[in-house]
């Protein structure tokens, strides 16, 4: 354990995150963020010992009071595009930043794992969860490591996907997942046009006004400090096949096969099939240390190396989130072993995606 975490009393139990009880002291939400305040450095080695940790009894109860302390943990709080579904933005302290409500995702569905935004070209290092009530039952938050995963997969499979990288193919309507607008912040199309060209991603319009989109990205990177090799996208969680079958078939009946909300494919082009899907969700799950939620909670999460997911669940459920410490893709190619300070920018981005194997 490193000098920084081993100032925490880590309780390290099979099956679960590495917890830390805390003593805030007050309730009123002052007492959280000053905690927060001075264990800040250790909680942080903590996650990168780790992967995650769970921080019980700072009492988190309201917006205000997430934002505080999450503001005193995180170096920098980013606002989310390009999302898969959509968020509530909530108001916070001044200053603290971005804060968000977790996923609107339906309950009962299942949430597979993934690692946030994988498929962005700037996507966040570190995740922050607080749990303001947890759900009457169910709705835990499942976890595994990145680097687990990739040594638990077939390695032929790993060496095409590292060859290959990945696709993701989109079409945004009102139906399903986020709509253009909620996904871009805009529903310009001259803006969104920008956005896409500047990020990778091709785009074309239908005649009904639907947009669709398609980005390849890589499969398998190297992590921006450590430079430990992580399983890191969303090629199982985007894809046709881990949809309810019944949503699935509305859909394909609705829109067609090429016209899903999202799909994923190898990177020459190839579908992904069933059988890989099923794959890769056992051993995410093979893999998963689980948060039964708590109300205060908070939990870390370093995005890079541990893929997240949530169970389903009955009753209310108030979760909020925070996407901190943006990091480039191009900072977690080989080599490179710090936070997001080096690397290509937009208009350069052909070398990072085209780095991968020419189809």
């Amino acid at each position: 354990m490193s000098s920084l975490a081993s100032l925490l009393d880590l309780e390290l139990t099979p099956g679960e995150p590495p917890l830390v009880r805390a003593d805030a002291g007050t309730p009123d939400g002052a007492g959280a963020a000053n905690w927060a305040a001075g264990h800040r450095n250790a909680l942080r080695a903590a996650v990168a010992e780790h992967g995650c940790v769970l921080v019980r009894g700072l009492g988190l109860r309201d917006a205000a009071g997430t934002g505080a302390v999450f503001r005193r943990l995180a170096v920098s709080l980013m606002d989310e595009k390009e999302a898969f579904a959509p968020r509530q933005p909530l108001t916070a302290a001044p200053g603290s930043g971005p804060l968000y409500s977790a996923t609107l995702w339906s309950p009962p569905r299942q949430m597979c794992m993934h690692h946030e935004l994988s498929y962005r070209l700037e996507f966040p290092g570190l995740l922050l969860f607080a749990c303001l009530s947890p759900a009457a039952s169910g709705g835990d938050t499942a976890l595994a490591d990145a680097t687990a995963v990739l040594e638990t997969l077939p390695a032929d499979l790993v060496q095409r996907f590292e060859r290959e990288g990945w696709i993701l193919d989109r079409a945004y309507n009102e139906d399903f997942g986020a709509s253009c607008e909620e996904a871009f912040g805009t529903g310009d199309r001259d803006a969104i046009e920008n956005y896409c060209r500047a990020n990778a991603i091709e785009f074309a319009w239908d005649p009904d006004g639907t947009l669709r989109t398609r980005q390849r990205r890589r499969a398998v990177v190297h992590h921006p400090v450590t430079g430990r090799r992580c399983w890191f996208n969303q090629v199982a969680f985007l894809s046709e096949w881990t949809m309810d079958p019944e949503v699935r078939a509305y859909l394909m009946d609705l829109y067609g096969a090429d016209g899903l909300p999202f799909s994923t494919r190898f990177g020459h082009g190839d579908p992904v099939g069933e059988d890989i899907v099923l794959l890769l969700n056992e051993t995410y799950d093979t893999a998963a240390s689980r948060v039964s939620w708590q109300a205060g909670d908070l939990l870390l999460v370093d995005n890079v190396r541990t893929a997240h997911g949530r169970e389903p669940y009955e009753g209310p459920r108030e979760m909020l989130a925070g996407l901190a410490e943006p990091v480039r893709l191009a900072d977690c190619l080989p080599g490179l072993m710090r936070w997001g300070d080096v690397g290509v920018h937009a208009e350069e981005v052909s070398g990072v995606v085209g780095g991968l194997e020419a189809g």
